[in-house]
């Protein structure tokens, strides 16, 4: 994916989350939910973002399309690499603050309000894990897929209706579902009301935060098939959320796997698969069942809870739970670095293991 177009790249990406005490409710601590992500998502790929419950993934995919406010760091959407590069320069120049400020507000997610940011909306969506939440139960299913359509004032009040009934078509409804309420259809049916919603402005980007968690296991097929066929449809691009390795198997051109607010490997699904580098990494793979009681594959078991991420290890944020930590994980925190082919790996010793 390296020369094709970033759709997405992001830069030392931060959400923290602040914790308040005492009498007074003062600032006592963050909850460092994402620390420092650096990551790009190519146009026309499906990126899978794993990791265990409560390691940031889908705040970070939150982030990125600006339902949460970052702390610090750049999005970049859309900019060829020369200008993404040009900028980061000059944000590293002697400009003066109100003058970085400017420049940021032209290019980047974070910095971007009023009529920018409301164009950027109809390029960027989201389909939400549990579409039983997602989707208004007092609204009609005409009302709740034309609602991106009059909000972004995307098309006439005579062909509403039209548009609609189109949307409905591509997931698998039709006229019949028009007046009906979300409680009157199943969870794999409300999911296909919620991905017709989300294609209503036409976008670019998707972000799909557990879509399939919530449904049956011959629904889930159903429900990855039709992502796959309209992804290749309307040439869309995915940031697909899971903690479900077989599905992001299936679905994704590459995997970052995520631990404690951090991106701790990023490579090409095969590779992935075929041979994970950091330890965090290979537990997860051993985890996936096996339906051979003889395969004689042997699971990595992780010693410990996962940190607290108000406090998080210094260093090698996984170094109390790695059967490979050495004194250096304990003091120096490993970067995110090429291991070949577009495989990049943060780990002291991935070399080794």
């Amino acid at each position: 994916m390296t020369d094709q177009q970033a759709l997405f790249d992001i830069r030392q990406l931060k959400k923290y989350y602040p914790v308040q005490g005492g009498v007074f409710r003062r600032h006592i601590a963050d909850v460092k939910a994402v620390d420092g992500v650096d990551l790009k998502i190519y146009k026309g790929e499906c990126l899978g973002l794993v990791g265990e419950s409560g390691c940031g993934k889908t705040t970070l995919g939150k982030t990125i399309l600006k339902l949460h406010e970052a702390t610090a760091g750049r999005i970049y959407y859309g900019q060829p690499e020369r200008k993404v590069a040009e900028v980061e320069k000059l944000l590293c120049s002697g400009l003066s603050a109100g003058r970085k400020e400017a420049l940021r507000r032209e290019v980047d997610i974070t910095r971007m309000r009023g009529r920018r940011l409301r164009a950027l909306r109809q390029k960027i969506q989201i389909v939400f894990q549990d579409p039983s939440n997602s989707l208004s139960p007092r609204m009609l299913i005409k009302h709740i897929v034309s609602e991106p359509l009059v909000a972004q004032r995307l098309a006439k009040s005579r062909d509403v209706d039209e548009r609609v009934l189109e949307l409905l078509e591509v997931v698998g409804m039709g006229k019949a579902h028009l007046m009906r309420y979300p409680h009157e259809f199943s969870g794999g049916q409300r999911q296909r009301i919620a991905i017709a919603r989300a294609l209503a402005t036409r976008p670019d980007f998707i972000l799909m935060d557990e879509p399939t968690s919530a449904l049956d296991v011959s629904v889930q097929a159903q429900i990855l098939n039709l992502l796959k066929r309209l992804q290749a449809q309307f040439q869309l691009t995915y940031l697909f959320v899971t903690h479900h390795l077989l599905v992001v198997k299936y679905t994704s051109d590459r995997i970052a796997v995520m631990y404690l607010g951090k991106i701790v490997e990023l490579a090409r699904t095969e590779e992935l698969f075929q041979r994970p580098l950091h330890p965090y990494a290979k537990a997860l793979l051993s985890a996936i069942p096996i339906p051979d009681p003889d395969s004689g594959r042997e699971r990595i078991i992780l010693a410990g809870d996962v940190p607290n991420p108000i406090n998080p290890p210094k260093a090698c944020r996984f170094h109390p739970r790695c059967g490979y930590a050495r004194e250096i994980c304990r003091e120096e925190e490993p970067e995110l670095g090429e291991a070949g082919g577009g495989h990049l790996v943060s780990c002291h010793r991935w070399r080794e293991i």
